[in-house]
Formats: structure tokens, sequence, C-alpha cells
């Protein structure tokens, strides 16, 4: 099995790389929204990578994380999702949004992905809800928008605000839908994090 390839980029299409290493070029396939965050061809990249075989194709797909590798691999256990399927929710949803979506038991998010309908949203929600937890999704992401003081929240709203604006929520939003929840003192991060997140549609 190869866990991942690491070489310079040769060439970018619409939904996969090729990637050359000792001399081979591995034709991935990659999602949408990992393109963006690639470096210029001819330079070195590492490609985490899934390898599908079949009996009409052997494929090679491809991530930046070995999380985002895993996700993918939740994906295409669930029933009536392929690795084209799984591909394409993750080329329409950032993996981290897809894993608010699941534990926020947001299916219509998860249903505009293309081919997704919303039996296949719930199917996926009822799958993967107890395997995703969002305390992952608290401790990462890149450093969030400072510019808002956020106030009378307390410690675990603020953990919340924050997960929101790693995720790209601005702060002014962010804090706005934790205003929303009324927060005790037994609730945590994560249960502030999901009762915000069903404030958010109509912010």
């Amino acid at each position: 099995m190869i866990s991942y390839i690491k070489g310079l980029l040769a060439e970018k299409a619409e939904d996969s790389v090729v990637v050359e290493a000792h001399g081979v070029g591995y034709h991935i396939f990659v999602p949408l929204s990992l393109l963006s965050e690639l470096p210029p061809l001819g330079e070195t990249v590492k490609i985490y990578t899934y390898f599908n075989v079949r009996e009409d194709a052997v494929s090679l797909f491809g991530f930046l994380s070995r999380q985002d590798m895993e996700m993918f691999k939740m994906l295409i256990g669930v029933n009536g999702v392929g690795p084209k399927s799984a591909l394409g929710i993750l080329s329409a949803i950032r993996p981290d949004a897809l894993r608010l979506a699941v534990i926020s038991a947001d299916a219509k998010a998860i249903s505009r992905a293309p081919g997704i309908g919303s039996k296949t949203a719930q199917r996926i929600i009822l799958d993967l809800k107890d395997r995703i937890n969002a305390g992952d999704i608290l401790s990462g992401g890149p450093e969030p928008e400072r510019a808002l003081e956020i106030t009378g929240v307390g410690e675990s709203g603020k953990e919340a605000v924050e997960a929101l604006t790693a995720l790209g929520y601005s702060a002014s939003e962010a804090a706005a839908a934790v205003r929303k929840v009324s927060i005790t003192e037994i609730m945590t991060a994560e249960d502030v994090l999901k009762a915000a997140l069903k404030h958010l549609a109509f912010l």
C-alpha cells in the first residue's frame, strides 16, 4: 500500500495532479479544495494517498494531511458513498466544515455536494456522528481572527468562537452565534459549538 508520495508537482488538472517521484509520474485524484493549497509546478509536494482497486480501475486519491485522508476513508465506508462521491463531497465542503456538519446534523450542508441527496446526507451523519470528535475541531485550525474581543460568554464560549473563526466564520459572526446560546456552567466548549452552529443559519 502506498502511504504517501513525495516528489515534484508536475501537472495540475481540474480534479487531479501528477507527482513525479524517482522518475515515475503518479496520477492522483484530489478534491478541488486542495488545488489552491498546492505549491507551484516544479516544487516538491507530499501527498498522502489512498490506493483504490476495482475490477475495472486502479486509482490513487490524495490529500495534504492524514486527517483529511481519514475523513475520506470514513466517507467511503458509508453505504452508497464511493470514492468519486466522497471526493465530490470534500471538493464542495472542506474536511473541518464537513466534521462540523456531521456533529451538528446539518444534512442540508452535506447535500450541497454534487450527487448527494438528503437521504445520503442523513446516512453520512448517522454513520459518522459517533466517530467524529468535536474536540478535534476545537483544538485545530489556523490562528483565529482576534480583531473582536469576546466578553461575557465564559471560557467555553471563547473556545467555541475560536473554533468557528478557525473554520472561516468572521469573528463577528461567531460571536453573534455564541451570544445566542444560553451558556450554563456545566456546558463544555463542544456543547456551545454545537448550539452556536444552529444559530448561524439565521445570521
